[in-house]
């Protein structure tokens, strides 16, 4: 049998709830199970990430599975509907925020997993 690592992405450990942030937020990074950068995210409706990011090296893909929502790439906001899928450059900053029926989306670092993410809170500006 070759070898794999099955993960249920539902079942890995919510660290929103570790770090803090609110209950409208759920954040399951998987990259230590998986070996990669993979994370389900999900906001409760009408919801904004209380920062946005960039990376030094992690290229991302963002892939909508439910709802709706916008994503602020640098100073363009750009509409989500499911099934949408995004590709961020490193040095872009980002952040999303969920429309009125809340979004789930999965997040893929398109190399491997490195902690080379700048939080900028304050980011959405309004």
């Amino acid at each position: 049998m070759p070898g794999y690592t099955r993960v249920n992405l539902k079942e890995v450990e919510d660290s929103a709830r570790k770090f803090g942030m609110p209950e409208e937020l759920e954040a399951r990074f998987a990259a230590g199970d998986l070996g990669v950068g993979v994370s389900l995210q999900r906001l409760a409706p009408n919801f904004r990430l209380p920062f946005g990011h960039r990376h030094e090296q992690q290229e991302e893909l963002y892939v909508v599975l439910n709802g709706s929502g916008r994503i602020k790439l640098d100073d363009e906001i750009v509409e989500l509907t499911q099934w949408d899928a995004v590709r961020v450059p490193p040095d872009v900053a980002r952040g999303i925020e969920s429309g009125s029926e809340g979004i789930e989306v999965l997040a893929v670092n398109a190399a491997p997993p490195a902690r080379d993410t700048e939080q900028l809170r304050g980011w959405w500006g309004d």
